[in-house]
C-alpha cells in the first residue's frame, strides 16, 4: 500500500466542515483563542455533515426490526441501507457480512470469539491493544517488530511456515500504526498469509478514516475499524469480511435480534434457531444512529474525494515533518524509516522534556490539544524509545515529574477536518517551548501533568 500525490493538487480540497472547529479556550497566560484538536488518532471530531443527518433523522428515530409502525420500517430501512453504505465504503465482495459493533475493539473481540477450535494467532508486538490482546482463548504467536515492509512480510512467512500445517490460522494486522502513522504492507502481507493457509484481519481503525480501503484489493478476510475515528460520533464500529466463521459460531451475544426461533423443549430446556446473517452477532437494540453516523461519514469522504482528501493530508505531513526537523531537540518516532508511507498521525519526544510536560504547555498556554502517553501500544512505544520492555509507564499515566524524562510521547494526529493554521500554531509552540521553555510552573495531579494555579506559578 502506498500514497501517492503527484497528480493531485491538495488546494482543491479545502478542510471539511467538522464540529467544534469554532470553540475558543481558555490559557492559562490570560486571554483565549480556537482550539487546535490534533488527537483525531484518539477520537476525530465529527463531521458537520454527519451532524446534520443525525441531526435530520432523530425526529424519525424508531426500534429497528421490531416494529409495524412507520417510524420503526423508516428506522429499520436506514439501518439495512447504511449496512450496505459501508459495504461499498469498503470494497466487499458479495458473499461478505457487515457485521455492526461498537467499536474496533468490539469487532476484533468479536471475531476472536468466532475463530475455529485450536486456531493459531499471528500478530506483531507492534499492534494496538485493540488487535493485540483479545485472542487470549487462542495459540497466539508474537511477532518481533519489523524495522522494514519487506521485514514484516518475511517475519510472517517464517512463522507462518512453521506452523502446524492442517488447522486454522488468522493473522492480525494494523493498516496504519496508531503510534507512527506508517503504513503497513497489507496486500503482500494477505498474500503471504493465504499461501500458507491463513486468513487475515485488517485493523483499519487508523487507516480507514485517511485512505481508502478496499477489502477485495487488498485481500484480505476481514476489516474491521471504529465510528469515532472516521468522523462519527455515538460509539459504533464495523466488523465485515468472511461470513462463513461467523456464521459457525455462537453469537457474540445471545439476546434477541440474534436468534430467528426460540421453542419450549418437553424436557423444559429451550431450543434456539439462531440467524445466518450479520443479525447473529447484533443480539439487542441496535445503535441506529451511530451506524447512520458511520455511513454518513462514508458519504461524506466519498463525495469530498478521497484523492484529494489523502493529498491534502500528505501536505501536512510534510510540513509538520519539515517543521520539526528544524528543533534538533526533537525525536520523531519510526518503525520503517523517515521515507516510509503514513497518514497523519506523528509521535515524538523532546529531548529535556517530560511529554506529559510538553503535551501539557501545548495545551494550557497554545489551546492546542495533542496526546501523550504509549497510546495503547505499550511494546511498540517501548521498542521506538528503546527501553526494556519490563521498564514502568502506562498509558496517559506519567510517572516522572515535570523536566523529568518519562516514557512516554507525545502524538499529534490530524486530517480531512484540519485547518492550516492549527498546523502552523502547533510548530510555532513547539519551537517556542523548546528554544524559550514554557511560561508556565506545572505539577502532577492524579498522574496528569496539570498548570500549577498557585500565586507564584507564572515563571
Amino acid at each position: 500500500m502506498s500514497v501517492s500525490t503527484a497528480a493531485l493538487d491538495p488546494s482543491v480540497c479545502a478542510p471539511l466542515p467538522v464540529l467544534g472547529q469554532d470553540v475558543t479556550v481558555p490559557l492559562v497566560t490570560g486571554g483565549e483563542v480556537t482550539y487546535a484538536a490534533l488527537d483525531y488518532a484518539a477520537s476525530a471530531p465529527a463531521l458537520q455533515r454527519v451532524w446534520d443527518d443525525v441531526a435530520a433523522y432523530a425526529p424519525y428515530y424508531g426500534s429497528v426490526h421490531r416494529g409495524a409502525g412507520y417510524l420503526s420500517q423508516l428506522s429499520t430501512d436506514l439501518f439495512e441501507n447504511s449496512r450496505r453504505t459501508v459495504a461499498e465504503f469498503l470494497g466487499c465482495r458479495p458473499e461478505d457480512q457487515v457485521v455492526f459493533t461498537r467499536s474496533t475493539t468490539d469487532s476484533l473481540n468479536l471475531l476472536a470469539a468466532a475463530i475455529p477450535a485450536n486456531c493459531q494467532v499471528f500478530v506483531y508486538e507492534t499492534e494496538h491493544h485493540a488487535s493485540l490482546l483479545p485472542w487470549r482463548d487462542a495459540q497466539v504467536t508474537y511477532l518481533n517488530a519489523p524495522r522494514t515492509p519487506g521485514q514484516a512480510v518475511e517475519t510472517l512467512e517464517r512463522a507462518l511456515a512453521d506452523r502446524d500445517p492442517y488447522g486454522p490460522a488468522l493473522v492480525c494486522v494494523t493498516g496504519a500504526s496508531n503510534v507512527t502513522g506508517e503504513l503497513w504492507p497489507v496486500r503482500e502481507l494477505a498474500a503471504a498469509a493465504h499461501a500458507h493457509g491463513a486468513r487475515i484481519v485488517l485493523d483499519a481503525a487508523q487507516l480507514a478514516p485517511h485512505h481508502p480501503v478496499d477489502i477485495a484489493e487488498l485481500d484480505v478476510d476481514w476489516v474491521a475499524f471504529s465510528g469515532h475515528k472516521l468522523y462519527a460520533p455515538f460509539g459504533s464500529g464495523v466488523l465485515a469480511g468472511r461470513a462463513d466463521w461467523l456464521q459457525a459460531a455462537e453469537p457474540y451475544l445471545a439476546g434477541g435480534g440474534a436468534s430467528r426461533k426460540v421453542a419450549r423443549r418437553a424436557d423444559g430446556g429451550v431450543d434456539v434457531d439462531w440467524h445466518t446473517t450479520a443479525a447473529r452477532h447484533e443480539a439487542g437494540s441496535p445503535n441506529v444512529i451511530g451506524v447512520y453516523s458511520i455511513a454518513s461519514a462514508c458519504k461524506a469522504l466519498t463525495e469530498a474525494g478521497f484523492d484529494n482528501l489523502v493529498a491534502r493530508e500528505q501536505e501536512l505531513v510534510s510540513r509538520i515533518r519539515e517543521g520539526l526537523a528544524e528543533v534538533p531537540e526533537v525525536q520523531v518516532l519510526s518503525l520503517f524509516g523517515d521515507d516510509a508511507p503514513r497518514v497523519g498521525v506523528i509521535s515524538f519526544v523532546v529531548r529535556g522534556w517530560n511529554s506529559s510536560h510538553f503535551a501539557a504547555a501545548l495545551s494550557a498556554e497554545y489551546g492546542i490539544g495533542v496526546r501523550d502517553g504509549l497510546f495503547c501500544a505499550h511494546p511498540l512505544v517501548r521498542t521506538l524509545l528503546g527501553s526494556d520492555p519490563q521498564d514502568p509507564g502506562e498509558c496517559g499515566a506519567p510517572e516522572a515529574e515535570p523536566g523529568e524524562r518519562s516514557l512516554n510521547a507525545i502524538r499529534v494526529s490530524f486530517g480531512a477536518g484540519t485547518p492550516d493554521e492549527h498546523i502552523d500554531r502547533f510548530l510555532r509552540a513547539v519551537t517556542e517551548l523548546v528554544r524559550e521553555g514554557a511560561q508556565w510552573k506545572y505539577r502532577t495531579e492524579d498522574g496528569r501533568c496539570v498548570p500549577d494555579r498557585g500565586e507564584a506559578a507564572q515563571i
